[in-house]
């Protein structure tokens, strides 16, 4: 029997939100701009970055902190960085704090609410209304927070209200805080520790203050984490025992941003306060954005509403309604937010990975063409004069390739034609090929098609006498890192991409009249095919690899990691597969990987070191590439369904990469349907407690290829050099949809329904029968009435 609807989550219009802050005490959302990131949850935990240029923070763990990349399934403790609110009566001495952490008291009533540019709470305890509200300035790292208070009581209160920003353990070189009068601000300062005097040279520009700035001065404070605790601890602090904070400063001491304020309301009066949080190099940079915001005309307000219009941007390239109205509610306004900000900020990175900066951008073809457009230049321009491509791509003459773009990875060549085409199709700009750019070891210029041209002959040329590609020390699966680090092995996967990126550089050859080009990446893609039916065929899929020391791997044999994903969709992209192998892998795929919250990776998960296949068998079994359900690898496996037809197969699998509006599964996967997450625990069979459980890492590929299938397969509203083709693949229990696809310059409202009388796709055009399937000839600024009736089950 189907679950009744949740009322833990409610989607209403524009805006997710949440009931309670324990049923799902990891949901977050995330804000961004073009220089910071900040996700918070539902509790009041924060995690925020800023770019300086590189990486950093300015709320910080107890301890240092070596410096990552963000972590999947952030852990959260007590003294986590966040932003709380205590509020006491200090006529009944009753404490509570909102969101909901440090104090942890369980409010009258909660709503966390997620729109695409503020995050808000609406908190009810004690006869007390608190509504809490953060959003980002347009440009600055800088937080923006609203918060109104008012008594629902029908007798007057004296309260005071204490925002509480912990700082956390900022330098072990220096560090201090203090409030500074003239500024109405909290000042917490450090110098960041370095070793080398030349480091001192790098940091002397750095952002090292961190301050909680307001617009009415407080009537207490204390800069001093620990006189703030006490013995209290962060859920009874014993600076609030007494009538104000005390006024401490932090000398060498863990600074922390505390003010208090004093408040007499009457039945039914609110007071509003305004804050702002964020790092500065100086004094004089916190003064500059204290006159913009709280001196200057409502500065706040107007920073706000330029950040709405900034967020804004993300438009999409189609508008949904389907009979899923939570997938209408995702498509229609998340969706494009979670794409815009990948292709936008770069994932917070100077050095983005190569393919994670093709695919984004990828993404950003159909939100803002004219970002990827430059985007693939300035990777083209980094390539080498052979053809390969690097395995970072540097967004300043200060980046330095860093971490994982420091080892040698061989699929990032692969993505050039397959993202490119997605910009071709959308745009028709088939002049961008004809553009002459450099190389990143030579003066030579060239055209981007001769740049395409160079790497899909390195790709073809990097195989071993059996025509399999060498992986070196990882392909797509970067943590796969000792299947070829002697020169020896090979990869399955990377294999099939080749034959697959080679075909679709063939096809784009093809439209371009190059009839010998045409013919020898069709040939490469060929040979490339040949390659792995000869020597990976398995008996009902294709193996992941072979190993340095001649081990196949991925296969029936293999009592773990015996069935691997991507090959199997990447051979059905490729047209590697002949049907009947199809499928017998499609029945695998269903028999070994599928579960109720999407496909596996990989099946059974590792549980230890496989010292010839490297470091994701020792990731923890279901997490990340070692058997989760890894959304970016289950998008490839639905694209590749579409691409053959099997459309209810298709949708299932990209319909289980959001969580369903039923509490079970809503708890059970602990997230808010406002983004995709990089992966979802998996080993279903193995752990089952914690399969389905998010990452809730909001850095994923997955949304660019999320879109695409909708594009291409699900809607089929793709485009083509010659217009817009229509060739829907809706799920047979669908028995209409509407959706309006922004393309060209163009509108087209679509209006898909079934019709028992017709045998195969009957399109009007205008009310004028379409001769197949291609709307051609479109005109920008104009709108097209498309009905499209498709067979029954078809």
């Amino acid at each position: 029997m189907k679950q009744s609807k949740s009322p833990l989550v409610r989607l209403k219009g524009q805006t997710v939100s949440l009931s309670s802050p324990t049923a799902m005490p990891l949901a977050s959302a995330f804000l961004w701009n073009p220089s910071m990131m900040l996700q918070i949850n539902c509790r009041g935990y924060a995690t925020a970055q800023f770019m300086q240029p590189e990486p950093a923070k300015y709320a910080h763990a107890p301890n240092l902190e070596a410096k990552t990349f963000m972590q999947p399934e952030q852990p959260y403790y007590a003294h986590h960085p966040g932003r709380f609110f205590y509020v006491k009566d200090l006529d009944s001495k009753e404490l509570f704090s909102a969101p909901f952490e440090p104090v942890r008291s369980q409010p009258r009533s909660f709503d966390f609410s997620v729109s695409g540019d503020c995050i808000s709470w609406l908190v009810v305890q004690n006869d007390i209304e608190l509504k809490i509200c953060v959003t980002l300035s347009p440009d600055r790292p800088l937080e923006l927070w609203e918060v109104q208070i008012k008594n629902v009581a029908n007798v007057d209160k004296r309260l005071s209200l204490t925002p509480y920003f912990p700082v956390g353990y900022m330098s072990w070189m220096n560090q201090s805080a203090n409030y500074d009068e003239s500024l109405q601000a909290i000042v917490c300062k450090s110098i960041t520790p370095y070793q080398q005097y030349s480091d001192y040279f790098k940091n002397r520009d750095l952002k090292d203050l961190t301050f909680l700035l307001a617009e009415r001065s407080p009537d207490s404070y204390c800069a001093r984490q620990s006189a703030f605790e006490g013995d209290g601890g962060l859920h009874n602090p014993d600076a609030l025992s007494t009538a104000n904070l005390g006024n401490e400063e932090a000398s060498y001491e863990t600074p922390t941003c505390a003010m208090q304020y004093s408040l007499r309301l009457k039945p039914g009066q609110h007071e509003q306060l305004r804050f702002a949080f964020g790092p500065a190099k100086n004094l004089e940079e916190i003064e500059a954005i204290n006159a913009a915001l709280f001196t200057e005309n409502d500065g706040f307000s107007r920073a706000s509403k330029e950040y709405q219009n900034y967020i804004n941007r993300s438009r999409s390239p189609l508008s949904i309604e389907t009979p899923d109205k939570e997938l209408d509610n995702f498509v229609n306004h998340w969706l494009p937010r979670q794409v815009y900000y990948h292709g936008d900020v770069n994932r917070l990175s100077t050095d983005p990975q190569t393919r994670n900066y093709l695919q984004d951008n990828m993404g950003m073809a159909y939100v803002s063409p004219e970002r990827a457009r430059s985007a693939f230049i300035r990777a083209l321009s980094q390539q080498s004069t052979n053809g390969a491509m690097p395995d970072g791509v540097l967004l300043s003459e200060q980046a330095e390739l860093k971490y994982i773009n420091q080892i040698p990875h061989m699929d990032h060549c692969v993505w050039l034609p397959i993202c490119i085409d997605a910009y071709l199709q959308e745009t028709n700009d088939f002049e961008f090929l004809e553009n002459t750019i450099g190389f990143a070891d030579s003066d030579e210029q060239t055209t981007v098609a001769e740049h395409i041209h160079r790497a899909m002959r390195w790709l073809f040329n990097q195989r071993d006498d059996r025509g399999l590609t060498f992986i070196a020390q990882g392909d797509w699966c970067d943590p796969m890192n000792m299947v070829g680090h002697k020169g020896k092995g090979v990869s399955g996967w990377l294999t099939l991409a080749t034959a697959y990126a080679c075909k679709v550089w063939s096809s784009i050859c093809h439209a371009q009249n190059l009839p010998d080009l045409t013919a020898e990446f069709q040939a490469m893609s060929n040979a490339c095919n040949a390659a792995v039916n000869k020597h990976l065929w398995d008996g009902d899929w294709y193996g992941r690899g072979i190993t340095d020391d001649g081990k196949l791997f991925g296969i029936a044999d293999d009592s773990e990691g015996k069935i691997y994903l991507n090959p199997q969709s990447w051979a059905m992209l490729s047209g590697a597969a002949s049907s009947s192998r199809e499928a017998a892998m499609i029945a695998a795929i269903d028999l070994h990987l599928v579960t109720p919250f999407g496909v596996e990776m990989l099946s059974p998960a590792y549980t230890s070191m496989r010292e010839d296949v490297g470091r994701l068998t020792q990731k923890h079994p279901g997490s990340a590439e070692n058997g989760s359900v890894y959304n970016h690898a289950a998008a490839f496996y639905s694209y590749a369904l579409y691409q053959q037809g099997h459309a209810d197969r298709a949708y299932d699998v990209i319909r289980k990469m959001l969580p369903n509006n039923e509490s079970d599964d809503l708890e059970k996967r602990g997230q808010l349907p406002v983004f995709i997450p990089n992966y979802y625990r998996g080993a279903y069979r193995q752990f089952k407690r914690t399969a389905g459980r998010s990452s809730q890492l909001f850095n994923t590929g997955t949304v660019h290829w999320f879109m695409r299938c909708l594009i291409d397969g699900l809607f089929g509203v793709a485009g083509t050099k010659d217009g817009l083709k229509i060739s829907p693949n809706m799920p047979t229990n669908w028995p209409s949809a509407k959706l309006t696809r922004f393309f060209r310059g163009s509108e087209f409202n679509i209006d898909i329904t079934r019709n028992s009388d017709v045998q195969q796709a009957r399109i009007h055009v205008n009310d004028v029968l379409l001769s197949g399937a291609l709307i051609k000839n479109i005109e920008p600024g104009c709108h097209y009435d498309v009905k499209v009736e498709l067979p029954n089950g078809g």
